[in-house]
């Protein structure tokens, strides 16, 4: 027995070693050899040894395992042979693979892992990789293009979907909402479009959710709530728009939030009190109002907190001395006012304070004092206007400067007999050259994985395709925003040239050539260059290119901004890789500059050489100048309303109870040309409207009450009260209002392509050729759109006038609905609402035209009317002589009698379109415009009837309806029969609307009964608000 317990262990010995050496020899079964030999093809990787055994870990030979391979460059195979051997894991990350996606993936039925990061593969992601078991796909920094495919939503099994930085088009898969075990889904830095899906609510097991950098529509959705276990939640420039949601704040394990650039009204700062382990807050460009919370100041956790390019206001909470160890903060680009407190200037890490209101007291008198950057921390940042910086206000300008030539990152160089100046500061704050300009760099750069990190000049790595590239072979970087301010140049008119060169990218046909580097130029505070590019304008990395402005001096000063905006990639070739990059700054003058001022002669910002004046002169001078400045400001102060009485508008409007952006008329006036005819694109409910272009370039149309309007001023603020809490794809977007005076304005966004109206039926030189896809895309966009005015705002509205002249369209052919100035609260306990009809006869139901009864039906019968306008491609009503008005509602119950619906299909489509579609969307027309409203379906209903999703049966629902009885008057019938045979083989030209315009409605026979009744209360409290939930 003995014996036998020492041997023991020998034998177990010999049989492991006798096992292992088995397992080793276990040969891949020859189905899987051959994929394996199928995917080498397709991604063209031509290393793997198929003459040795791809499972054989023992071996380092054979091209299937490098085990030396560094972190990011992993490069290897692996197999389980616990029974028979199965491939389980591909590993290969930059590779310089140059092939596609092999869909033969799809032969190895125990893969678990496919990591082709960093890689040069093109072709779409394959469908067929929906059956495979896997747990892990990352294909980060590819050429991948096409949509996601909808069957990844069946590997249930996946925990992590990595496509970032990719050129992935189309929509989120709502079939992604069934992936129930994943843990991190990236796809930032693609073309993505569209919401993000509801199905998404399931995906409680997520902890890392990164969509920045795409196109998506829509708003942040609510429940993002149920993402309990989040632990970063990254949505830069996104193209979501709208409010950050407050459910935000139930995420409580969150360490890392960055939501960025995100358009849409003003809000107040998000609750985030129950975050309190958040590392990483970024809330940048969120349009922000209110004070500063005072919570963050307990954060002991917090490393980088930026809340810059918000309107936030009021002073610095005394909690945030508690913030003195925060590595980052960034309160740039605000409205905070107060004194900068000492802490912040003793011990603060790195903070920048920069474009702000704060107090102007000796504290700030620095630009910058020690790791605190007050770069114009005393002068907000205004549009189309460079900003007077306190702190330069004593600079002396060593000379009268005729030029501004700087080497950003490098040395001081010499070409052709021009200096450019040294601009070798590493460090991102404010730095003096002593020789005539300024620059102040904000930022840092976050999760940098750079070989140097940390820096912010960089030194080219790729070979330069430049003549003489000495000003190329560096260039300085910003992570946020870089300001050059020149303050001593000579006035006249000069050219802005700013040298460009992608230095960090390659021009080969690797990974290092897929960055993408977008920023915005802004040169005098006017932005001159948005998402500037550099590789496409110069062609190619590597390359030089130059941008030309003109510009006219008259201060001496110059201020030359470049500004990242969220967009681009930001780990190609290595995490950290993003925001602005320059190489050199050359202003030349476009006359012949004097004779350079002779030494010491310098002078203070504003004052000019001595001309040997008389002291009698000169204060006789000084009398009349401070007379006419006097004068001069007191006839500014009044134009702009300083010193005039306001108006009881302007007094009504400063008490509402809502939060919106406010334009000044004078930037309304310059934006328009001071109300242009030429710039007027119709007339609407309110009176005219103009076409306009902001300062930054955004195209608008502003709304301009007129004098004879017969809708209000209290209903025009009550518009404004309306649609200030909207939000939505499908509906347009309110930009802000101006009220001065009598002036009152909307300020929406512009659409390029009109009406539906217009585009359907309006005249033929209007016309747009609308194929099938898109108008079921219209019809779904206006369903939705109206699914979220009754059921899914926080207020409960009915429209009351849905018709195609309200439906306008943007760039893609996507529907907005507009005119919200006969929109109505839907008070759900009371539905007999309206004192008045308002609407438009021919899309009103009967039951509110007739007895003024108004619910949210009433807007479903209207969007019945119009989705029938879609299907036959003309308006609902057509007249004939002696004042008769046939209308289509009518000829398609006919058409329903006599079994021939799809004679309602426009004959301009012919064949080419959808049928079963087509005739989903004329019998959702018949039962949404139903005489029974009870007949007709909620608007989520129709949503889901169009989209194919719903279990409702449309044509049970319909001979329920008409199970009812609809009588009809045989007389007309025959007279509507007789009248659609004459005119269906004529070209339409005007039905009902005679002049069709972009923003107010149709001169119609279907005639609107808006007037100026007061709809709401002027200053909707709480209670009235809380009335209504």
């Amino acid at each position: 027995m003995s014996m036998n317990r020492h041997l023991f262990p020998s034998y177990f010995l010999l049989v492991s070693i006798i096992l292992s050496g088995f397992a080793s020899s276990q040969t891949l079964p020859k189905e899987e050899v051959d994929v394996l030999s199928a995917v080498a093809k397709v991604l063209k990787k031509t290393n793997w040894n198929f003459s040795v055994n791809p499972c054989d870990d023992t071996l380092t030979n054979g091209g299937w395992r490098n085990l030396n391979a560094g972190k990011g460059f992993e490069d290897f195979v692996t197999c389980n042979c616990s029974t028979v051997c199965h491939v389980t894991h591909i590993v290969l990350k930059a590779q310089n693979l140059e092939g596609s996606l092999p869909k033969e993936f799809a032969g190895l039925p125990f893969l678990q892992e496919i990591d082709l990061s960093r890689n040069y593969l093109n072709g779409s992601i394959p469908s067929e990789w929906g059956t495979l078991p896997l747990v892990k796909i990352s294909l980060l920094g590819n050429r991948i293009s096409g949509p996601i495919p909808k069957e990844i939503g069946n590997i249930t099994t996946l925990t992590s979907f990595v496509v970032e930085y990719n050129q992935i088009s189309g929509k989120l898969p709502p079939e992604l909402g069934n992936l129930l075990n994943i843990d991190r889904l990236f796809v930032s830095s693609n073309y993505l479009t569209g919401d993000i899906p509801s199905t998404f609510s399931k995906l409680t097991k997520l902890t890392d959710f990164r969509i920045s950098d795409n196109q998506f529509t829509g708003t942040i959705p609510d429940f993002i709530q149920n993402w309990t276990g989040l632990d970063r939640l990254t949505i830069q420039a996104s193209g979501l728009v709208g409010l950050i949601p407050s459910t935000i704040g139930n995420l409580v394990r969150l360490t890392d939030l960055r939501i960025t650039d995100l358009s849409g009204p003003e809000s107040p700062f998000p609750p985030l009190q129950n975050l309190t382990s958040i590392k990483h807050l970024v809330l940048r460009n969120c349009n922000l109002t209110g004070g500063l919370p005072s919570y963050l100041g307990p954060r002991l956790t917090l490393k980088t907190l930026d809340l810059s390019f918000n309107k936030l206001s009021g002073p610095i909470p005394a909690t945030y001395s508690a913030l003195s160890d925060v590595k980052n903060i960034y309160f740039t680009s605000n409205m905070l006012t107060g004194e900068v407190p000492n802490w912040m200037i003793d011990n603060g890490a790195n903070v920048d304070l920069t474009f702000n209101n704060f107090s102007n007291v000796p504290r700030t008198s620095e630009c910058q004092k020690n790791a605190v950057n007050m770069f114009s921390s005393t002068t907000p940042l205004v549009a189309n206007d460079h900003s007077n910086v306190s702190c330069l206000s004593s600079y002396a300008c060593p000379k009268t400067f005729y030029g501004l030539h700087i080497n950003c990152g490098g040395n001081e160089l010499t070409i052709n007999t021009t200096k450019y100046d040294a601009d070798t500061k590493d460090r991102a704050e404010y730095y003096d050259s002593r020789n005539g300009w300024v620059s102040s760099n904000t930022g840092h750069f976050m999760d940098d994985a750079r070989s140097p990190e940390g820096v912010n000049i960089w030194q080219n790595t790729s070979a330069l395709k430049i003549a003489d590239p000495r000003l190329y072979t560096q260039a300085r970087l910003s992570a946020i925003s870089l300001t050059y301010h020149a303050l001593c140049l000579g006035e006249g008119n000069y050219t802005v040239n700013l040298h460009f060169a992608e230095i960090m990218f390659s021009d080969n046909n690797t990974y290092t050539n897929l960055g993408r580097r977008f920023f915005d130029i802004y040169v005098q505070g006017k932005r001159v260059a948005k998402d500037f590019d550099i590789v496409t304008e110069a062609k190619g990395a590597g390359r030089a290119v130059v941008k030309s402005f003109p510009v006219t001096i008259r201060n001496r000063k110059l201020e030359i901004r470049l500004l990242w905006a969220g967009k681009g990639t930001q780990a190609i070739p290595s995490r950290g890789t993003y925001g602005s990059l320059i190489s050199a700054v050359s202003v030349d003058p476009d006359f012949t500059p004097p004779k350079e001022d002779s030494p010491g002669g310098g002078t203070s910002i504003g004052d000019g050489p001595g001309d040997g004046t008389s002291i009698g002169a000169v204060v006789g001078a000084v009398i009349a100048s401070t007379v006419v400045l006097v004068l001069l400001i007191g006839a500014i102060l009044w134009w702009r309303g300083c010193l005039r009485p306001k108006s009881q508008m302007e007094k009504d409007f400063k008490n509402l109870d809502f939060q919106i952006s406010s334009f000044s008329l004078r930037q309304i006036k310059v934006a328009t040309d001071n109300f242009d005819p030429a710039n007027k694109i119709g007339e609407g409910g309110f009176g005219p409207v103009y076409k306009g272009e902001m300062s930054d370039g955004t195209i608008i149309a502003v709304k301009q009450l007129s004098a004879k309007s017969k809708q209000g001023n209290r209903e025009f603020l009550n518009e404004i009260a309306m649609i200030s809490a909207l939000q939505h794809p499908h509906l347009v977007k309110l930009y802000g209002c101006c009220v001065e005076g009598d002036q009152l304005l909307l300020v929406y966004e512009y659409l390029e392509n009109n009406s539906l109206a217009r585009a359907l039926f309006g005249p033929p030189e209007t016309q747009i050729r609308l194929d099938w896809p898109t108008r079921q895309r219209i019809c779904v966009g206006i369903a939705r759109g109206l699914a979220y005015l009754h059921e899914e705002s926080r207020l409960k509205i009915v429209h009351r006038d849905i018709k195609a002249t309200n439906v306008l369209l943007d760039m893609e052919l996507n529907a907005k609905i507009s005119d919200f100035g006969l929109a109505k609260l839907d008070e759900e306990e009371n539905t007999h609402m309206s004192t008045r009809v308002a609407g438009t006869y021919g899309y009103m139901a009967p039951e509110y035209a007739m007895r003024g009864h108004l619910t949210d039906k009433a807007d479903v019968y209207s969007f019945g009317v119009v989705a029938l306008e879609i299907v036959h491609g003309r308006s609902n009503t057509s007249a004939r002589s002696k004042g008769e008005t046939f209308y289509l509602l009518d000829w398609v119950h006919l058409l329903r009698e006599q079994n021939k619906l799809i004679d309602v299909v426009d004959s301009r489509l012919g064949t080419d379109y959808n049928r079963e579609e087509a005739m989903t969307m004329i019998n959702i027309g018949i039962l949404c415009t139903s005489q029974v409203p009870s007949d007709r379906p909620s608007m989520s209903t129709v949503v889901s009837m169009l989209e194919g999703s719903s279990t409702v049966d449309v044509e049970k629902l319909l001979e329920a309806s008409f199970s009812r009885g609809n009588v009809k008057d045989e007389e007309s019938v025959r007279a509507m029969k007789k009248h659609y045979a004459i005119i269906s083989g004529e070209e339409m030209t005007s039905m009902t609307d005679q002049s069709i315009n972009t923003y107010g409605p149709f001169t119609s026979s279907s005639t609107s009964t808006a007037n100026a009744s007061d709809l709401y209360p002027l200053k909707p409290d709480s209670a009235y608000w809380n009335s209504r939930v």
